[in-house]
Parts: structure tokens; C-alpha cells; sequence
């Protein structure tokens, strides 16, 4: 069963790509700036791709700031962090900086996804619910330095992408936040104290599952000594035991990409997707690397829990895309605020 989320190189499929994307494995394509040119193009690959695959599940990273694949004929979306920082300067008093900020996460929220859904991709890989600590890779993709913060402007955020028909995916479990180390490049490990973890970082994650706002999560490329020797995208105690037995979650898991430097841990890619899998994952990303995929599809034992697959298709979105978002008010009109504000 699919269980496996690819890349593809270009601005429309080889037949290489649809013989890929035809595996019985593959169950998900997520699309980088490489495959984006302009709204028209990007809509005639997804539709190319639903046509080999109309069960495949479409992602990207949108997230905004300096994380946003999308560009040209897009909304400019700000970073998260910028989101309260920009309602502080136009309120005098900290209460009602929290309420414009809510009311323009909401917007950002809408905004992204009915953008993303409109050319036929299913779902962004949002919102960030790390605390911006000092992490090198986080740092204002995260909305705030305070978890209650945090859990309030991703709440908001969260609540504009469900309107415009889009799940949200919570990243990174438990919270990478505070650890400097960027695990594209390395292997971050935490050394604090389980309970700081719990009730710092993974308050946010706990908060946002209670209320039934996340569809899926991602787990970090990081390692927490002090409840697991694993990184957490390998770790059963963190995926099985915490996540979906302490916390509850029924949602989707996704793998962070499996090619990331701090995924090497697990050995090769076969390895790694094996162990993934086995930890409690439902879908695998394995980018930029088409040998490995390769690899993966010829030599994995891959077997995909019937819940898994149910899980995962409750991402896809259904809807029709608009074929001009310029006939659509709502879009016009928050489009325009979110521009008086940011760009």
C-alpha cells in the first residue's frame, strides 16, 4: 500500500516521473520551487499528476517568509513571526496586539491554502508550532518565543486553512526550537530535562490536539536523550507511546524528509524508511534523491496499516479549484489587507 511521498525534477513529468508516481508504493508528491514557473503551469502538473495517480496526495512547503515555493502570481506571505511583532507596532496595548495578530494569522491561514488548493495542490506543510528559541533553522518561522502565544496565533492560522478546505500539519514534534543545530545538516540532539520538553515545546502540540486543529503532524529530526536514544521520526516511545497513546492523536504522521542529514543515523534509505515506518509513521518523504527513491521501491519491506491509508486520504482534498481567484470577494479583499500589512 502507499506509503511513500516523492519529488519529481522538472515543470512537467517525464516518463521516468509517471512510471514513478504509478508505483503502487507511492502514494505522495510534494512539489519545490524547481516545479513552479506560474499558476497555469503548476496547474497543469498537478492535473498530470492526478491523472497517473488520482489517489496521490500533493504537498508543499508554503509556509511564508523565506519557506514559500510558490512566488510569482502568490500572495508574499510573511514569516509567522512577523505576525505579532507587526501588531504590536499598530496597538497600544498588548491585548489588543493579540487580537489583530489572531485576526491576521486567520487571514494568512485562508489566504495560503485557498492559493495552494486553487492550482491542485492538497496540502501545505503548516503551520511551524516550534517556539522561536534558538534554533538556526526555525528562528521566525516560528510565531513566538511563548508557547501560549504560539498555540493562539497557530490556532487562528489553523482555523483559515480548515474554512478554505485544507488540513493543517503541525511541525516540528515536539518542538525543535531549542536546539541550535539544523538537522539538514546535522544531528541535533536535546539534552534538556523530559519534563521541560513536556511542558515547554510539546504544550503547544498537546493544546492543538486536545481541540481536534491538527490533521497531521511532523516529527523532528532530533534526538531527546532523555526520553529516547532515537531521533523522534524513528522513535516508537515518541510516535506510538507519546503521541498517539498520551496525547491521542489519530491524525497523520509524516516523516521529515528522509534524506536529511540527521536521518543518516538509520543507515541507508532502505533502513530509514523501514524504521520510519516501523516507529509509527504513515507517509514517507525521500526527496531530491531519485537513486534512493529507486532503491526504496525495488528493496523495502514496506507494509502499510489499513489505517494509514484512510488516514491519508482524508488530506486529499475534493473541492474544485477556482480558475481565477480575481472573480473570488473574500480572496480579493484579504488578499489586499494582508498587503497593506506586510508588503
Amino acid at each position: 500500500m502507499s506509503c511513500l511521498m516523492v519529488d519529481v525534477e522538472g515543470l512537467e513529468l517525464t516518463v521516468q516521473d509517471r512510471e514513478i508516481l504509478a508505483h503502487p508504493m507511492v502514494g505522495g508528491l510534494i512539489l519545490f520551487s524547481r516545479n513552479y514557473q506560474d499558476t497555469e503551469q503548476v496547474r497543469e502538473l498537478t492535473r498530470q499528476i492526478k491523472a497517473v495517480n488520482p489517489n496521490i496526495l500533493i504537498g508543499v512547503d508554503q509556509e511564508g517568509g523565506r519557506v514559500q515555493r510558490f512566488r510569482q502570481g502568490f500572495t508574499k506571505l510573511p514569516a509567522m513571526g512577523k505576525v505579532i511583532a507587526r501588531a504590536r507596532l499598530l496597538c497600544n496595548t498588548e491585548s489588543k496586539a493579540h487580537e489583530l495578530a489572531s485576526e491576521l494569522a486567520q487571514d494568512l491561514g485562508w489566504l495560503m491554502a485557498t492559493e495552494v488548493l486553487n492550482v491542485g495542490v492538497d496540502i501545505s506543510f503548516a503551520p511551524v508550532l516550534d517556539i522561536d528559541d534558538i534554533s538556526d533553522v526555525i528562528g521566525d518561522r516560528g510565531f513566538d518565543i511563548e508557547p501560549q502565544v504560539v498555540t493562539s496565533l497557530a490556532g487562528a492560522f489553523i482555523r483559515g486553512m480548515n474554512q478554505a478546505g485544507m488540513q493543517a500539519t503541525g511541525k516540528h514534534f515536539p518542538g525543535h526550537g531549542s536546539v541550535k543545530e539544523d538537522s539538514h545538516v546535522a544531528m541535533p540532539v536535546d539534552r534538556r530535562s523530559e519534563s521541560s520538553i513536556f511542558n515547554h515545546d510539546m504544550s503547544v502540540f498537546r493544546t492543538l490536539i486536545e481541540s481536534n486543529s491538527l490533521g497531521a503532524i511532523m516529527p523532528a529530526h532530533v534526538i531527546y536523550p532523555d526520553v529516547d536514544h532515537r531521533p523522534v521520526g524513528f522513535s516508537p516511545v515518541w510516535l506510538k507511546d507519546v503521541l498517539r497513546k498520551q496525547l491521542g492523536f489519530n491524525g497523520v504522521i509524516f516523516s521529515d524528509d528522509l534524506s536529511m542529514k540527521a536521518a543518516s543515523v538509520a543507515g541507508g534509505y532502505v533502513e530509514r524508511c523501514e524504521a520510519a515506518l516501523d516507529a509509527g509513521c504513515d507517509m514517507l518523504l525521500l526527496c531530491n534523491d531519485r537513486q534512493g527513491v529507486e532503491q526504496v521501491l525495488d528493496q523495502a519491506n514496506l507494509n502499510v496499516e489499513r489505517d494509514s491509508a484512510v488516514r491519508l486520504q482524508s488530506m486529499i482534498n475534493h473541492g474544485q479549484p477556482f480558475s481565477d481567484l480575481n472573480t473570488v470577494k473574500q480572496w480579493l479583499k484579504i488578499r489586499k489587507r494582508i498587503n497593506s500589512h506586510f508588503n
